[in-house]
């Protein structure tokens, strides 16, 4: 089961990092759309990268699992409801609501 977990959290971080480093360009469009500044963006952008380095970090410590996996559970349900606020479809929902799921597995678990 610690090794499902460990896959989560790689999956979780290398996901995230991809989205905010490779495929920034999709970010800001999104982010445009939702009505937030760049000041936001760059916040949320900032903290879900160093968020993910902590959930690989977790990988050999252990107690560094819980608040980060928390954090990117807050974040993901917010990607949540701004995709319901603009009306997105559900098919824009399905990344988020995944990481967000994954994201409460690995918190349950490290809670533990």
């Amino acid at each position: 089961m610690e090794n499902l977990i460990h896959i989560l959290q790689l999956l979780v971080a290398i996901s995230v990092c991809y989205v905010w480093i490779f495929r920034y360009h999709n970010v800001i469009i999104e982010f445009e759309k939702f009505e937030l500044s760049d000041v936001t963006r760059n916040f949320v952008g900032f903290s879900k990268v160093i968020l993910s380095t902590l959930l690989v970090t977790g990988i050999w410590f252990p107690s560094l699992v819980l608040i980060p996996s928390i954090l990117m559970v807050f974040f993901m349900a917010a990607a949540q409801y701004y995709h319901f606020k603009i009306r997105d479809p559900f098919i824009k929902y399905v990344p988020s609501l995944i990481f967000l799921v994954l994201s409460v597995i690995i918190a349950i678990s490290s809670a533990q």
